[in-house]
């Protein structure tokens, strides 16, 4: 590859946040952007997994830091950007992977829908589309506004694109994430902000792994059905989600694009839709 090749992809002039860069998904993204060059402040409420990624990521030479915070508190959001802008500049690549799903909110085949709590569902939308796009959002937008300098990349699913049995609550809450990415990308389109989402297939990852997965590494009856619908035949890689944040996250590389999902799924939405 070239030298202006490689000149698309170097964040040496970004610093980026990652929310939920201590789960194994957003991790992987996280070490991608800062083998990119880009100075990476990971945030979370676990700060042992935290502090391990930032360790991972010095020992391959990359600049990165860890501060607690709560994804669905306003203050606490702004208290984290304050503090990594002091410490590694100001943000302008934000990486929106907090999310996940609750048992109460899962409909077993055979359940009645019309049992799904209020309450479980409640959680679900918070934690993905509040905690997930909407509050992270605005608290980095704010700067990155003011600057005119920005990309929101946020993580929504294939789950948003279909409606995937049994995870009804968390299909509908990433389906809002996709609208949400959609809607703020056409407001600050000429404000210098891109918004884009990446939308995950199946990467066995902390709350998914049981569900796909036996203890002996064997598929579960849902893994083989999964597997039997993906075209590449075998669930995703966390390291396999780098290329397409770093390639979202450079203005070099991705200057004109905004309002778009990448799909990175091994082909199981071309077997579906």
């Amino acid at each position: 590859m070239s030298a202006a090749n490689c000149s698309l992809f170097d964040l040496s002039e970004d610093t980026a946040v990652v929310i939920g860069g201590t789960g194994v998904l957003g991790g992987a993204m996280a070490e991608a952007l800062a083998a990119a060059g880009a100075r990476v402040a990971i945030l979370g409420r676990n700060a042992e997994r935290g502090q391990a990624r930032v360790q991972r990521i010095e020992k391959n030479g990359g600049t990165a830091m860890f501060h607690a915070a709560d994804a669905l508190d306003r203050d606490s959001l702004r208290e984290a950007r304050d503090a990594v802008s002091a410490t590694l500049g100001p943000v302008s690549v934000l990486v929106s992977a907090a999310g996940g799903n609750h048992p109460d909110a899962t409909l077993p085949p055979g359940s009645d829908f019309c049992g799904l709590s209020r309450e479980a569902w409640d959680t679900v939308f918070d934690l993905n589309l509040t905690g997930g796009v909407l509050l992270p959002a605005q608290v980095f937008g704010e700067t990155m506004l003011a600057r005119q300098r920005g990309s929101i990349i946020n993580i929504a699913s294939m789950a948003g694109m279909i409606p995937l049995s049994r995870v009804v609550a968390y299909s509908a809450a990433k389906a809002a994430v996709l609208n949400l990415t959609r809607f703020l990308a056409r407001e600050w389109a000429t404000q210098g902000v891109r918004v884009n989402a990446i939308s995950p297939g199946f990467f066995p990852a902390e709350q998914n792994r049981a569900l796909l997965m036996n203890d002996d590494g064997s598929y579960t009856e849902r893994g083989e059905q999964i597997i039997g619908h993906t075209p590449m035949a075998r669930f995703g890689r966390p390291e396999e989600l780098g290329g397409a944040v770093v390639w979202l996250a450079s203005r070099a590389a991705s200057g004109f694009v905004t309002g778009q999902n990448i799909v990175v799924d091994g082909g199981f939405i071309s077997t579906t839709i």
